[in-house]
């Protein structure tokens, strides 16, 4: 399948919306799963673009930044699997391997970014000595479209101007290189839903996590609703029982106050 000139142009300029999403981290629809969908809906093909970001979701799950630590990035992953499988015409799976070069790309050409941005930092602690709000905002909004249309354009060269030697290149694989990018696209999303555990699991989720598994894999069923339906309901038992037991805490405290005062009143 090939991306026309249209649709390379819209997912520009997906990409700088979602690039500073990324960016200010504001309203999240930079995981892959977002970002795999959406590639989906312009590229004519709903389900790949949900098969594609579920899978590089899950394999993305565990890699958060922090500080100035910079993850492989999900941006580039979630439009790259879903455009790999299009052009290729290959599974979500060897898809997935196939797009984390683009996502290491990404992830050094924001680190760049921030190592290059420090240039601004000067004259940002100057306007703050002066007062001045306006050069401040005006070095935030610099910097945050430098960074925007550095995603519009990687993600157009990636998608539309490299696509014919990207499924040249993949047709050309053998067979075996095929099948292990095939496995190692099945364990990425297992690895990257282990790293997530690793932060998450307490002692106190473990039931949940046991029921979970339990109806995941010995409960047949067509979808992954009932599961979904499950952990709200375990949300839900977990958050009024905080509630409640907040409620208890504060009143105890009320009363023990109350209690307090009065036997100095009394002693008075």
């Amino acid at each position: 399948m090939q991306i026309t000139l249209m649709q390379g142009l819209m997912l520009a300029i997906a990409a700088i919306i979602i690039g500073v999403d990324y960016w200010l981290e504001a309203l999240f629809i930079f995981r892959p799963l977002v970002v795999s969908t959406v590639t989906g809906i312009i590229l004519g093909n709903v389900q790949l673009g949900l098969a594609t970001g579920a899978l590089t979701e899950l394999a993305f799950a565990g890699l958060t930044p922090a500080g100035g630590t910079q993850p492989p990035n999900p941006v580039l992953a979630g439009f790259m699997s879903t455009t790999i499988a299009y052009t290729a015409g290959v599974s979500p799976e060897i898809a997935l391997g196939l797009c984390l070069p683009f996502s290491f790309l990404m992830q050094y050409v924001i680190l760049f970014f921030y190592s290059s941005f420090s240039f601004f930092m000067a004259g940002a602690d100057k306007a703050a000595e002066e007062g001045n709000v306006t050069k401040i905002r005006n070095i935030n909004i610099t910097t945050t479209l430098i960074v925007a249309l550095s995603y519009g354009v990687i993600v157009f060269a990636c998608t539309y101007l490299a696509q014919e030697p990207m499924a040249q290149f993949v047709t050309a694989m053998p067979a075996w290189l095929i099948h292990g990018l095939e496995v190692a696209g099945g364990i990425l999303p297992a690895i990257g839903f282990g790293m997530l555990l690793r932060v998450m699991m307490k002692a106190k989720y473990i039931p949940f996590f046991i029921a979970g598994f339990l109806m995941m894999n010995f409960i047949p069923m067509n979808n992954l609703l009932p599961v979904a339906m499950l952990g709200t309901a375990f949300a839900l038992f977990d958050f009024f029982n905080a509630k409640a037991r907040r409620t208890a805490i504060e009143e105890a405290i009320k009363n023990n106050s109350g209690s307090t005062g009065g036997n100095k009143n009394v002693g008075i």
